[in-house]
């Protein structure tokens, strides 16, 4: 079965979100390195805030079905370059985390995502309370088992 990769800035919420995704709980902690989970590839926030990593995350990608730019709905900057995506031979959605953050904007990180993803899927989350996490699975999980 292909994985998927994450990737997003420090903090943006991709382990939060992958835990979620997992049906977990517990706190998420600092991803120090790539990391490999049944599916998925979790990828340090460094990789996507400093373009000497990019060249380990389009190498990285040929082994997935798909990539995952992950946007905090808090945040008001993006991360990721003008057009990201097509660096990637693969799928590539979006997913925007923190949708019921009290300093969440879903139209600006949408806005800002679409910088680096101009077309494509983008799935509202929250692993707080779980709002868009079931059918982000479904549909990875339709993408892994293609």
């Amino acid at each position: 079965m292909k994985k998927v990769m994450m990737i997003g800035a420090v903090g943006a919420g991709k382990s939060t979100l992958i835990k979620a995704l997992f049906g977990e709980s517990e706190r998420a902690t600092k991803t120090q390195s790539l990391i490999y989970r049944d599916w998925i590839i979790d990828t340090p926030g460094e990789y996507s805030e400093n373009p000497m990593y990019y060249r380990s995350l389009i190498a990285t990608s040929h082994e997935t079905a798909a990539v995952v730019l992950v946007q905090d709905a808090a945040r008001n900057r993006n991360y990721f370059p003008p057009g990201f995506e097509q660096g990637f031979p693969v799928l590539t959605i979006g997913v925007v985390t923190k949708i019921d953050h009290p300093k969440a904007d879903i139209d600006r990180a949408i806005t800002l995502l679409r910088q680096a993803l101009p077309e494509g899927e983008i799935f509202l989350t929250s692993a707080a309370s779980t709002v868009g996490i079931q059918r982000l699975k479904e549909r990875l999980m339709e993408i892994v088992q293609e």
